[in-house]
């Protein structure tokens, strides 16, 4: 008997430090999270990469049962790859072919690795441009006549991650992933497209989308405007304002996301201050409206603000520029927390967020909001825009004086933009972007300096052509113009026949009710 009770107070006193070891980790960076996938295509063994996580090879997989394609090897290992895993291997696909998750009901990050190198095992045939094709998951196309090389030329990087965000319906019991070469004569390509894969990884999340609600920034919608519990989100942008990159490793709740420096996005010369929190100041979160896993603490322990000078705050706008494609709603998400003294009280500063030159919020005080100094706090944003293309999309602060707050400045230490899919066509496919025109200076000043080399009659035939160019580029400039401005036009104009939001507490197409 005496046994006994000494068991059960065993049994209650381990229960109790199990608890309180729960509740201190809560929240905090996981190594594994339960459900996650990791798929290294091509390969035919597991292999660790430099975040330290394990990837099965797809040729050994029970999700790539009979798996086709062919596996194939990278030919050069680009410097700035993370990693030599996932990228150096991948499976090239001539024909349509479907990999298999098994996940449970709820939300999950589906992100895509491309690395478009020359395959030397494939031949000659499959050269880079003729890597043209789609992809879907989950009843939703998310990629369409998708040019990983083009892509990557245009964002100036060696290889491409793109992340998903997809609810798995209730009653679902897997995943699948359709990679599809596009229709053959597909404009600008050769005859016969095939498509590829680096490597497939999935991790099951919280809903971290659809609450809080967000509302409205464009003006004259529902404001809140909720969204939908099936909606599925592309991460465009997920950046630490001020602070250095934050690799997977480092992320929050184990969810293995990428955070990047903000300053390639900040438009113009007028960078503001970047500072990191006071060392007598510790970030805090507020579960459940501001999980631990909400953004890793790096994010709110450095900030981006206007800089101490009150007029010459008054005199810009801190302003990002972030292209993004035409014709899709997007989801903003703001991440603020005041790291430093003396801002400790309300109405010390406050400002105006612009999105698209529409006023989202005024009078934004991270005190009122957030409660003190030293606490964490994000707000959501909903716009919509129109056209077809990409299109730059604007995101600014400037001091709000109308309070009459003590410091004319404003404050940003995360920032992250979601693309909507279309509910009409169940679709976040957006063209491939266009290659940046500095990309052709490049190209042509190369080729001019070098054929100076050469002898006077090319020197000669350069300068003609030289003329040329510039005629050719002062057309293009004059056309870039118009188009920047139509695009402008377009991002302020009311949405007309967008298929995004249905009425009552879901998006609705204002055009069809």
């Amino acid at each position: 008997m005496a046994g006994s009770t000494l068991f059960r107070w065993l049994f209650l006193l381990l229960a109790i430090v199990s608890l309180a070891a729960a509740d201190s980790g809560s929240g905090e960076a996981e190594t594994t999270v339960p459900g996650q996938i990791r798929l290294s295509c091509g390969a035919s063994a597991s292999a660790t990469d430099g975040d330290g996580r394990a990837w099965d090879g797809d040729a050994v997989s029970t999700f790539a049962p009979s798996v086709t394609g062919v596996a194939a090897d990278a030919s050069y290992q680009d410097p700035s790859l993370p990693s030599p895993v996932p990228y150096m291997t991948a499976r090239v696909f001539s024909s349509s072919y479907t990999y298999s998750f098994p996940v449970k009901p709820g939300r999950v990050f589906l992100r895509l690795y491309f690395y478009p190198s020359a395959y030397g095992n494939l031949g000659a045939a499959a050269a880079a441009a003729d890597a043209l094709f789609g992809v879907t998951a989950g009843g939703i196309t998310l990629l369409r006549d998708f040019n990983a090389s083009q892509t990557a030329l245009a964002v100036g990087y060696a290889y491409i991650v793109r992340e998903f965000s997809l609810n798995v319906s209730s009653g679902a019991t897997s995943l699948n992933v359709t990679f599809a070469p596009s229709p053959r004569g597909a404009p600008g390509h050769g005859s016969h497209h095939y498509a590829f894969v680096n490597g497939i990884e999935v991790v099951p999340t919280p809903d971290m989308f659809t609450t809080p609600v967000p509302a409205f920034a464009n003006g004259g919608r529902p404001n809140p405007m909720p969204l939908r519990a099936d909606t599925a989100f592309q991460t465009m942008y997920r950046l630490n304002v001020g602070g250095e990159a934050i690799t997977p490793r480092d992320d929050a709740g184990g969810f293995y996301r990428t955070w990047d420096n903000d300053a390639p996005h900040i438009f113009g010369a007028a960078f503001g201050v970047t500072f990191a929190k006071d060392s007598n100041v510790s970030v805090r979160y507020n579960p459940p409206s501001v999980p631990k896993y909400a953004a890793p603490e790096d994010v709110y322990a450095t900030a981006r603000s206007m800089g101490p000078n009150a007029q010459i705050n008054l005199n810009y706008n801190l302003t990002w520029i972030l292209p993004v494609d035409a014709g899709f709603y997007y989801l903003l998400r703001f991440h603020f927390c005041e790291i430093q003294y003396p801002i400790t009280k309300v109405n010390q500063r406050s400002f105006f967020i612009y999105i698209n030159n529409q006023t989202a919020q005024s009078q934004m005080d991270v005190i009122v909001w957030s409660g003190g100094i030293g606490r964490a706090v994000y707000t959501d944003y909903l716009v919509v825009t129109v056209g077809s293309g990409q299109m730059d999309l604007l995101v600014a602060l400037h001091p709000d004086l109308s309070s009459r707050p003590e410091y004319f400045d404003a404050i940003l230490n995360g920032l992250e933009v979601f693309k909507l899919h279309k509910y009409g066509t169940h679709s976040l496919a957006g063209p491939n972007p266009p290659i940046p025109l500095k990309q052709v200076f490049s190209t042509v000043d190369g080729s001019r300096s070098e054929s100076r080399k050469k002898s006077v009659v090319c020197a000669a035939v350069g300068g003609v052509a030289a003329g040329c160019f510039l005629a050719v580029l002062v057309a293009f400039a004059v056309a870039w113009a118009v188009r920047r401005r139509q695009r402008k036009a377009a991002a302020e104009k009311q949405a007309d026949g967008l298929l995004g939001p249905t009425k009552g507490s879901a998006l609705y197409d204002p055009v069809q009710k």
